[in-house]
């Protein structure tokens, strides 16, 4: 039998995509039910465990998504695909309610790997006592703008079959910026600032400095690991050192396999001129986002400074560098 992750690779009707997920998860939720009567007792901390990936459009996302995919079967987690309509990275109020109340309370699916285009939720507004572990990727601003501009007109690698909604449009990323087009403006990098800012208004008010204040804040304080695309196979390994319940296995597949099958490229992209970058760069917008990226890109090179050393050009991870002693009340 297929796997809805393989179905998809195909291109699927929204109302199928719907059909075979409902179906799947009472597949699941029956074969718990025949596994034995549902335990009510407290899972242990890791079968307790929820992270989300709350993935930036053209960050790498598809080719480190792929990775919770091969490694859900052999390290015994679910991985589940957070499809919102049209792709809104906002939930309504109402479907903030269930989405929580379905992270928290759906036993048969922990541990579990939620993946999808949405932006930041913090569980504590809704009273939930265990938070689920964020995680996250950025990528260069520009990058990640120029790959989006060309995706939405040629596609990419991944579904090369599928109508994309620019299809047709030959414009190269240097002519639009050149000619002042709206696929091109400034306005269009704000995206990773909002997507850890969170679901405030403020948040998607272009240009907002509490909204990068914000975004910095979440970053730092609510997510476990912030990697960035340019040095993923870095962030794969420490997500395996730190979290192995879910990515024991991760770094070798990767290296093996997944910067071969797994690296999505978007095809006819062309590289953008000095000029056009230099014309972004003048944008408080670019310098916004770069500032935020860059930030973060700190921050991941700080962790992983503190996480590994480096050895004939490989990176190894530390071995445990504290222990306990002097413990009182000695025993008996």
């Amino acid at each position: 039998m297929h796997s809805f992750h393989q179905i998809c690779k195909g291109i699927c009707d929204p109302f199928n995509e719907r059909a075979i997920a409902r179906h799947e998860v009472r597949e699941i939720e029956q074969r718990h039910t025949m596994d034995g009567p549902r335990q009510e007792a407290v899972l242990d901390e890791e079968e307790d465990m929820v992270i989300i990936y709350n993935r930036v459009p053209k960050t790498a996302s598809t080719s480190f998504t792929n990775i919770a995919y091969d490694l859900c079967a052999k390290n015994k987690y679910h991985v589940l695909h957070i499809n919102t309509t049209k792709n809104n990275p906002v939930m309504s109020l109402q479907d903030q309610v269930r989405f929580v109340k379905n992270i928290t309370s759906w036993k048969e699916m922990k541990p579990g790997f939620y993946h999808g285009h949405v932006s930041y939720l913090d569980f504590a507004k809704f009273g939930v006592k265990k938070k689920p572990i964020y995680i996250n990727v950025i990528r260069d601003p520009i990058e990640r703008l120029v790959s989006y501009y060309y995706f939405l007109r040629f596609g990419d690698d991944y579904r090369p079959g599928l109508r994309r909604r620019k299809q047709g449009d030959k414009k190269t990323f240097d002519e639009c910026v050149a000619e002042g087009g709206s696929d091109c403006a400034p306005e269009k990098l704000w995206l990773q600032i909002p997507f850890f800012c969170g679901h405030s208004s403020e948040c998607w008010n272009v240009g907002s400095r509490w909204a990068m204040d914000q975004a910095k804040y979440n970053l730092i304080n609510e997510y476990f690991l912030v990697g960035v695309t340019e040095e993923l196979e870095d962030f794969i390994m420490l997500l395996e050192a730190a979290l192995p319940r879910f990515f024991r296995g991760a770094t070798e597949l990767y290296r093996t396999v997944g910067k071969k099958s797994h690296l999505r490229k978007t095809t006819e992209k062309k590289l953008p001129t000095k000029q056009t970058i230099a014309k972004l760069q003048q944008s408080d917008i670019w310098k916004m986002e770069n500032e935020f990226y860059e930030f973060a890109l700190e921050q991941f090179q700080f962790i992983r400074a503190h996480a590994v050393r480096e050895k004939d050009g490989d990176l190894y991870i530390l071995a445990q560098n504290f222990f306990y002693e002097k413990i009182y009340p000695k025993s008996n």
